[in-house]
């Protein structure tokens, strides 16, 4: 395991903030922190591998990862990110497992002053050990997103190789049948092991996987009717099964919707 320290964090620290730009396709290699993390997607959309799962943090959700949690990061669009670190004697009562939060408001505005006060010349300590208490209160007590994928862990390479080939096209075009031919199973085989190692069936899996891909695709702009359409649906089926899913309208993933929250964290 890669053993990966953010800069400039000091044991006296109660956190401490970090802001990047990564283009679309961008990968970071599996690695850990010592301080637990907080992944902030400002806009876009970050597909994140922990543990034997993948955590989907859309625009204007954050992922929790703690201390010493081995994890990969995927760029499924150009992603504008805000990272918090938090020391372990600073965290609450938040899980020991990686998850995914919505940020509401004042966790935005309180990333963002954050920021601007570790960014100044003359740092007020008082102000940010109070400022990270208090994110940390809101992050215990914010909503938690269900795009939550389980992997396989290699040990079947069969269940391996159709996991990554439905992550590659998880269009409703290629049955199952076809995708056992194409790893060399029956599907009997196939149905029993993926039950088995990941606790859902295929069609509830790749669900999953596409409400991931369709989250991406709304974060660049792309339309609903077409996402739908590649994915295998018809537009009134895949809106309602959106809905069904994550609670929500596609269109509340729409890029414009985080414009403003980008230009905020950005002045």
């Amino acid at each position: 395991m890669t053993q990966a320290t953010p800069p400039a964090l000091h044991d006296a620290d109660k956190g401490h903030s970090l802001a990047r730009h990564y283009p679309r396709g961008l990968r970071i290699d599996p690695h850990s922190h010592t301080w637990a993390q907080v992944l902030y997607a400002v806009s876009g959309v970050m597909w994140v591998e922990a543990g034997h799962e993948a955590l989907v943090v859309p625009p204007q959700r954050a992922v929790w990862l703690p201390a010493g949690t081995e994890h990969s990061i995927h760029m499924m669009s150009d992603v504008e990110m805000r990272n918090l670190y938090f020391h372990e004697r600073s965290i609450g009562h938040l899980s020991a497992r990686s998850d995914v939060f919505e940020i509401n408001g004042l966790l935005r505005e309180l990333i963002a002053s954050i920021a601007e006060h570790e960014e100044a010349q003359t740092r007020d300590e008082d102000y940010l050990s109070t400022a990270y208490r208090l994110a940390m209160l809101e992050l215990e007590q914010a909503p938690r997103s269900s795009l939550r994928i389980p992997l396989p862990d290699a040990s079947d390479r069969r269940l391996d190789a159709l996991c990554r080939a439905v992550i590659d096209n998880p269009s409703n075009a290629i049955s199952f049948e076809q995708h056992a031919a194409s790893v060399g199973a029956s599907v009997r085989t196939l149905a029993r092991l993926f039950t088995r190692a990941l606790g859902i069936g295929f069609a509830e899996w790749r669900r999953q996987v596409q409400l991931a891909v369709a989250v991406s695709g709304l974060a660049e702009g792309r339309a609903v009717s077409t996402i739908a359409r590649e994915l295998g649906y018809l537009p009134s089926s895949f809106s309602d099964m959106f809905r069904r899913e994550l609670g929500a309208p596609p269109t509340d993933f729409d890029p414009h919707a985080t414009l403003a929250a980008s230009a905020e964290l950005k002045s």
